[in-house]
Parts: C-alpha cells; structure tokens; sequence
C-alpha cells in the first residue's frame, strides 16, 4: 500500500513537470502522450490509495492539473470542431473523426437511462452548461434519446458557440432544436427556470470553489423539481475532474450516483439530483 502510494506521487510530479514545461497545450504528439500517461495512471477503479491522504504537495497541483488538461481540452475539441465544421458534408455524419467520440455514445447512453429512471415525463426543454466547441452530448441525446426536446446550450467562450453552431447548421432537425447562448451562466437567472433538466459539464468550474459557485447559483435560479445531471469524478479520477460530494449539493436531493468501471468506456461519475421546493 505504501509502495503504490509513494509510485503514484512520483508519477504525478513527474508528469506535471513534464506537462508544465510543455511548450503549447495545442494538440501535438507531446501533448497527447503527456496526458495519456496521466489518463492511465489515474484510471484504474481498483485501488486502495486515499486521495485526500496523499502527500500535500501532489494535493496542492491537482487543482492545477486539471486546469492544465482542461486547457489542452479545450485546445484539441477547438481544432476538431473546425476540421469537421469544414467539411463539404454534414459534420454529424462523420463525429467519428473525433478519437473520444464513442465514449461520449456511451456516457449519454448512461445519463440517458438514468435521466429516464428519475423523471416520469420526457423533458421538453434541456440546459447543458459549458458545451464548448464540440457539444456531443447534445447532438447525441437529441439524435438518438430525445427526438422531440430542445436543447439550450450555454458557454462563455463566443468562438466555441460559433463552431459548435456549424456542427449543427447544416442539419434541418438539430438545428431547430439546439439553440446556443453566449454567456456566463452566473448572469443566468429567471431563464434557469424553463429547464426540465440542466446538464453541468465536467469542466466548468476547474476548482472546487468556481464548481461550488455555479452549482449554488443553479440551486437558487432552476425550477423546483427540475434535474441536475453533474458530472463527477471519484477516486485517482480526481486528478482528472473536480470530484463532488453528495452533501455539497445544498438545495437537492441526490437521487443517484453512477460511478463508471474501466469497461463503461468512460471517466466520469454522473451525479443526479433534484432541486427541493424554494
């Protein structure tokens, strides 16, 4: 147990050394070999190392861990999105360009069923907040879950709603009915209410208190009953995603916590959660 400790803080500040001093984050064989080794270390589900008892300094650059794969993220969907939003066909019949496509097939296959197992209605109108430039889950639950919902897709970034909007352009179904808003969703208020279900993608809020502000901004402005999809991290995943505890969600009440093993095909938890009476 010590051992594997002591192995796994080694990895992790070896690897943001080496991620750190990388030159750009744009998408490059360094980089996606930096941040594959960071994938494959933090991965496994089967492990008796405690997080929170690791060594404070790997603790203190987890959070800036995050940051940086956030970035580099948002780096490589950025270049994706252009390359398929240039193309002379439709974009979504070739989303299979992108080398992640098939987990996000099976993660929205996850959050679909259990968004069918907590709601007794189809919900008619859905939020997902930080869709970024490839925003799949979207496309997905709208072409092949939710065929007659509307979905509303906020993120702060203008040139990410630009390309994610020529995904869907070209798309007479989709294009009615996924709708972008350029904005901060803490400027977000009355309009949070109209949402049967918002979605928190996995990257908004890199640190627990940017996370926890957009969570209690959600809780004061959705609509009583109305569904919280987040999504989560739990384990060495940590280092991947912000984790979020189930009491931190003042204000709902947590239905359900899927957390995925390494055959699920994806690294997120998915967090469910209702929103209590005012």
């Amino acid at each position: 147990m010590a051992c594997q400790k002591a192995l796994f803080e080694k990895q992790i500040l070896d690897l943001y050394n080496q991620i750190s001093n990388l030159e750009s984050l744009k998408p490059s064989k360094n980089v996606d070999t930096s941040f594959q080794q960071l994938m494959s270390i933090c991965l496994p589900t089967e492990t008796n190392i405690d997080v929170e008892k690791l060594c404070p300094k790997v603790q203190n650059i987890r959070t800036n861990l995050i940051k940086l794969r956030s970035e580099a993220i948002g780096y490589s969907e950025q270049y994706f999105s252009t390359v398929l939003g240039s193309l002379e066909d439709n974009p979504l019949r070739h989303l299979d360009l992108y080398p992640y496509y098939t987990n996000y097939l099976k993660l929205s296959k996850v959050e679909f069923d259990l968004l069918t197992l907590h709601t007794s209605h189809v919900p008619t109108k859905i939020a997902f907040v930080g869709s970024g430039s490839l925003p799949f889950t979207s496309i997905i639950l709208a072409k092949f879950h939710l065929l007659n919902t509307t979905f509303h897709n906020f993120d702060i970034d203008p040139q990410a709603n630009s390309l994610a909007y020529q995904l869907v352009s070209r798309d007479p179904d989709l294009s009615s009915r996924i709708i972008f808003h350029t904005m901060d969703i803490l400027n977000a208020t009355d309009i949070l209410r109209d949402y049967d279900v918002v979605f928190l993608a996995s990257l908004v809020g890199v640190d627990k208190e940017a996370k926890f502000k957009v969570i209690e901004h959600l809780e004061k402005h959705m609509a009583p009953g109305a569904l919280l999809m987040l999504r989560s991290a739990k384990g060495l995943r940590a280092f991947l995603y912000i984790d979020v505890d189930p009491c931190d969600l003042r204000g709902f009440e947590v239905l359900e916590t899927y957390h995925p093993s390494l055959s699920d095909g994806f690294v997120n938890s998915v967090m469910v959660a209702r929103k209590l009476s005012d």
